[in-house]
């Protein structure tokens, strides 16, 4: 019998971030996906997706060779073409604890849990590094399937404990884990992950790649806030917001790494959650009305700062509170609407492999 669990994640800075090669800060919480397999006779994979009622049955006795239909698929075939081979069928049976469409990258856990299973039962390939293992999901959800997505989700759900990524260079960097209280709100608002991801995207780099028409030499990387305003005349109106966006939000990511490592303070990386969430809600437009009301509420109850996470358009927030006031803030996300609410830990890297 092959059992495991990978957990989900929470994104606390960089959100519209990864896919434009800048670096985010991403942690792995307690709420995790299970998978458990056990051996049959017949040469295939028979997966149950017990949440959603839903199964898949992969026949394992030739390689896929059609354009993958799923992740499954997708995971299988790109195993098989590195030469992993598969003799023992299996039942599998998948649940979970992250709710889906949410935010808290239910689909790359099940991505990540699903590489993990499959590396397990065969012989053929050495198990990768978690660093490889995040690639390879990234490959496998994103870049199979041409989604608009960064690589964040799959990097830190493979690797694990509270991470600095430089999505240009794909390297990650371990933060120390503050002794901090998080409380995560489920709005029950279902997130608009592609539409939202697609525009954020689309808008934000025609915003850059206009400015490096005029300044051949600018450098996203070097930029500051300062960059806003010598370029603003030179971008068409509906690109402001956008170019605002993708500036600030890096140098709010900038900040909130020196503080982790160096200055771990709560009221500190509040405001700069609260300066990122107004940059988001505001600029990039991802954070509906509804859930606009459950962060204000969460702040008036004494949260030091509260965002939204992952894409946007719905799903869940996320807030830091201090240990007095973690029961206040999760009786105002439930009065103002919140499906449910609940405090979460970030689990060390040991604790998510």
């Amino acid at each position: 019998m092959i059992s495991l669990k990978v957990p989900g994640r929470i994104c606390f800075f960089g959100d519209h971030q990864d896919y434009l090669g800048l670096p985010v800060i991403a942690g792995t919480i307690n709420r995790f996906l299970y998978l458990e397999a056990n051996p049959i006779n017949p040469t295939n994979f028979q997966v149950e997706l017990s949440d959603t009622q839903e199964s898949y049955s992969l026949d394992l006795s030739f390689p896929l060779s059609q354009k993958p239909k799923n992740y499954f698929e997708s995971g299988l075939q790109y195993l098989q073409n590195k030469g992993a081979g598969f003799s023992q069928g299996y039942a599998i049976r998948i649940w979970s604890e992250i709710p889906i469409k949410a935010g808290l990258s239910s689909s790359s856990a099940l991505v990540v849990a699903w590489l993990r299973f499959l590396l397990e039962a065969q012989e053929d390939i050495p198990f990768p590094n978690s660093e490889t293992l995040g690639h390879w999901a990234y490959e496998v959800e994103v870049l199979a399937f041409e989604q608009p997505g960064g690589l964040m989700d799959q990097y830190t759900i493979a690797q694990g404990g509270l991470l600095y990524i430089d999505t240009d260079s794909q390297q990650s960097h371990p933060l120390p884990l503050p002794n901090f209280h998080w409380v995560v709100a489920e709005s029950g608002i279902e997130k608009k992950t592609l539409e939202v991801l697609k525009n954020a995207k689309e808008w934000q780099q025609k915003a850059i790649a206009t400015v490096s028409q005029i300044a051949p030499n600018f450098d996203l990387k070097k930029s500051t806030p300062n960059d806003y305003n010598q370029f603003l005349e030179a971008l068409p109106k509906f690109l402001h917001d956008h170019w605002y966006a993708c500036l600030h939000n890096y140098a709010i990511t900038l900040d909130a790494r020196t503080a982790f490592f160096y200055n771990p303070n709560p009221e500190v990386l509040g405001s700069l959650m609260q300066a990122h969430q107004e940059i988001l809600a505001t600029k990039i437009q991802n954070t509906p009305p509804a859930l606009v009301a459950m962060i204000e509420a969460a702040q008036v109850a004494g949260a030091y700062g509260s965002k939204i996470i992952g894409s946007g358009g719905g799903g869940c927030l996320v807030a830091l509170v201090e240990s007095a006031t973690k029961q206040t803030v999760i009786e105002a996300f439930l009065a103002h609407g919140a499906k449910t609410a609940y405090e979460v830990t970030i689990t060390p890297i040991h604790e998510s492999q």
